[in-house]
């Protein structure tokens, strides 16, 4: 998906995200040189920074986040890596996949009010999420269909209708939740999110810039209330067993801080705010590299919370600065590993990558046995061939069922009813987990 905030001409214009309150249309303003200080409606402070048309190095952190999902999953569902290595390795990275979705939720909100489309419809808006998550989806859901009548797994009619809807998310029920492909209940958040998304932005957008910081920190407060709300409120009876392993809390417990929409939708807001932060040139001069040990630092955190806060939001918040300080170093043409050809490719196939991973572990974990083991050098060898199998389906999804839709309907409809067509580049892409 092309994403142009600028008007052709590098550094030229500054813009200015904007929405109109009537009509449904969100409106990309442009006004003024680099350099100058135009005014941003309803701000006390002026947006002087030009906005790049591309954020390639959050494209590239897609896949970091996608590989730290695959990395837990793979630990999880297999015991390909044995011994007291798996056992580490295996607890080591027990949170690996809720901060990589965590950190999805809140790039979802920033780079959707970042590339905010002019004259955008509601509807044409919509229309556009669904373009570009449903195919994938149901191509991964029909994958992850035969796995499971292959293994005969317990799955009633309200499972499937509710996976194949994306409305898994919102039933405090295990097996509802995770039904068919497993991965997809965040999709059933991200869809809550879109449907949101053209009543948020203009209330976000109306909020005058000196109340930005304020309102960050109050999601923060809410983020971390749900969790005080699911620790001492949602029973935690009875515990929840999984893996062989009885947690310290019930599935409620979980689903509240973990699943609920709403709940993370939090985290979603907290993305939306912090692209108004960054655009109206309030984030702090923090790198690259110590957004980074930030990030890292949050998730050994994580690690040591409670089981409830270590899934709950209150992780993804350590996720924030990075995506802040990457979308910065695009704005200023700063070095970024992040931003090579390869990030970027891997980056763009992430989408795909993420749909199709655990599907492709849990073949291989039906077909080799559940419980086998070997040794350390052969479960390495067939982790690497596992990720190699799952990014070779990424690509072929990626190239011949998302990239194709994208391109054939990825315009957007005006709110006067006019469309607009877009060339189909590789740039953010704010959709769902991971940005899709």
């Amino acid at each position: 998906m092309g994403v142009d905030l600028g008007t052709g001409r590098s550094g030229s214009r500054v813009a200015f995200l904007q929405w109109a309150g009537s009509g449904g249309r969100l409106r990309l303003g442009r006004e003024g040189r680099a350099g100058a200080r135009p005014k941003e409606r309803g701000s006390t402070r002026a947006a002087t920074r030009p906005t790049p048309s591309r954020l390639p190095s959050l494209t590239g952190l897609r896949f970091v986040a996608a590989l730290l999902v695959f990395t837990g999953h793979v630990l999880w569902f297999t015991r390909l890596v044995p011994g007291d290595i798996g056992t580490a390795l295996k607890l080591a990275c027990s949170l690996a996949g809720p901060y990589g979705v965590g950190f999805f939720f809140v790039l979802s909100g920033f780079v959707l009010t970042w590339t905010a489309r002019p004259d955008d419809a509601a509807r044409s808006f919509w229309r556009r999420r669904l373009v570009k998550i449903g195919p994938t989806h149901l191509v991964t859901f029909g994958l992850a269909a035969l796995l499971v009548t292959a293994m005969a797994r317990p799955t009633s009619a309200v499972d499937w209708l509710a996976s194949l809807t994306l409305q898994q998310a919102w039933f405090p029920s295990l097996r509802t939740s995770m039904a068919v492909n497993e991965v997809s209940w965040s999709l059933s958040c991200e869809f809550f999110f879109y449907l949101a998304f053209p009543a948020l932005l203009p209330a976000l957008r109306r909020m005058r810039s000196r109340w930005l910081w304020p309102a960050a920190a109050a999601v923060i407060a809410l983020i971390a209330g749900a969790f005080l709300v699911a620790t001492f409120l949602v029973p935690d009876q009875p515990r929840l067993s999984l893996f062989s392993m009885t947690a310290p809390v019930s599935f409620g417990q979980v689903w509240f801080v973990y699943f609920f929409p709403p709940v993370r939708a939090l985290e979603f807001v907290l993305g939306i705010l912090l692209a108004r932060i960054v655009t109206a040139g309030m984030w702090p001069r923090i790198g690259l590299v110590p957004a980074f040990a930030v990030a890292a630092a949050g998730y050994l955190l994580a690690l040591c919370e409670p089981y409830l806060a270590g899934r709950s939001g209150l992780a993804s918040v350590c996720t924030a600065p990075l995506i802040a300080a990457a979308a910065v170093a695009d704005l200023h043409n700063s070095p970024s590993v992040f931003r090579r050809p390869t990030m970027v490719f891997l980056g763009e196939i992430s989408f795909a990558f993420y749909m199709v991973h655990l599907t492709v572990i849990m073949t291989a974990s039906h077909i080799i046995g559940p419980t086998r083991t070997f040794s350390l050098a052969t479960g390495t060898f067939l982790v690497l061939v596992l990720l190699a199998v799952a990014l070779g389906c990424s690509v072929a999804l990626y190239r011949y069922v998302e990239a194709p839709l994208t391109r054939r309907f990825g315009h957007h409809r005006t709110a006067t009813g006019d469309e607009a067509r877009h060339e189909h580049r590789p740039a953010v892409n704010g959709a769902g987990p991971p940005g899709a």
